[in-house]
């Protein structure tokens, strides 16, 4: 019979492979015999025996191999407990570290400052991975935003726009410009390691634009231009946005000087029982939900084969 390597079995098989040894041995039964019924060396067999006889079942119990679980780790249980709370609740430079998000090097030096410790690279890579910390693409914030402002749009401004919308019987627009360019590709494509693929696009840059707007019911209202947004490509837009509309419009757009200037604000103000413009707070893209339709158009129009003419 084909010998069994115990040490890959699981602990509850090993320990059920030992009391049936002994139970054929209290039988009677040879090393040998026992040997080839359970499927390992009769040596083992001996062994377990002569424990058993010494110890009792307490001796034949299995036991867990190598280091006990946290022996032998250069920080302490409250050190780990610290630099998790730290690590989690303050950037890099808030404590007086020359890193503006958390590395592997950030959390060495921090080590090194915080206990005098000096931990290799790699050990500290385990640490993290043991304390469930992962290194996601961290999301980009503009330094002049607000956060107070945002705060409060969230809080008081926007509730205000929906319970007026609910009121009057509005439809609430969220608007917002982007464009396309003919040579721009954001997709990945799998590839033998070490080889990068390639993908060939026009060098004369072509360039279309879109100004959209999205309901939070998901209805999309979209005109397509040429050149850069100004404000007659911005009248001409919601002129046909109204004209579209069977209620008044509740708009919602981003701090592009276009969207403030003079002629724009005279337009809304002739037109203020069909439509109605609010801005969102500076550098606040993400409360915006028309940047998903943006992104969307980008990687689905881009994830075919590239387009040589506009």
């Amino acid at each position: 019979m084909e010998k069994t390597d115990t040490r890959k079995l699981k602990p509850e098989v090993q320990q059920e492979l030992r009391n049936q040894a002994i139970r054929l041995r209290q039988a009677g039964r040879t090393y040998k015999e026992i040997g080839a019924i359970v499927g390992v060396h009769h040596t083992n067999v001996c062994k377990w025996w002569k424990a058993y006889e010494q110890g009792g079942q307490k001796a034949i119990k299995h036991k867990q191999r190598g280091r006990r679980k946290g022996t032998c780790r250069t920080l302490t249980d409250d050190q780990e407990r610290e630099l998790q709370r730290l690590i989690k609740d303050r950037c890099p430079d808030q404590l007086k570290l020359p890193f503006a998000l958390w590395t592997r090097i950030a959390v060495q030096q921090f080590v090194n400052q915080l206990y005098s410790i000096q931990i290799p690279i790699r050990t500290v890579g385990e640490y993290l991975k043991r304390w469930g910390f992962t290194p996601p693409k961290p999301l980009t914030r503009a330094y002049e935003r607000n956060p107070k402002a945002v705060q409060q749009w969230l809080d008081e401004t926007y509730p205000t726009i929906a319970e007026r919308a609910k009121t009057e019987q509005a439809e609430i627009h969220w608007g917002d410009e982007t464009g396309l360019l003919n040579n721009a590709y954001y997709h990945r494509s799998y590839a033998s390691a070490g080889k990068t693929p390639a993908i060939r696009l026009p060098a004369k840059r072509e360039k279309i634009s879109m100004i959209s707007t999205v309901t939070n019911q998901g209805k999309v209202r979209f005109m397509v231009y040429e050149n850069a947004m100004n404000l007659k490509t911005l009248i001409r837009f919601m002129t046909r946005l109204i004209k579209d509309a069977d209620r008044k419009v509740f708009l919602i757009l981003d701090n592009l000087r276009t969207h403030h200037s003079k002629p724009v604000r005279e337009w809304l103000e002739g037109h203020k029982d069909a439509i109605e413009v609010f801005f969102l707070p500076s550098y606040s893209p993400e409360l915006n939900p028309d940047e998903y339709l943006n992104r969307d158009l980008k990687l689905n129009v881009h994830k075919n084969k590239p387009a040589r003419t506009k």
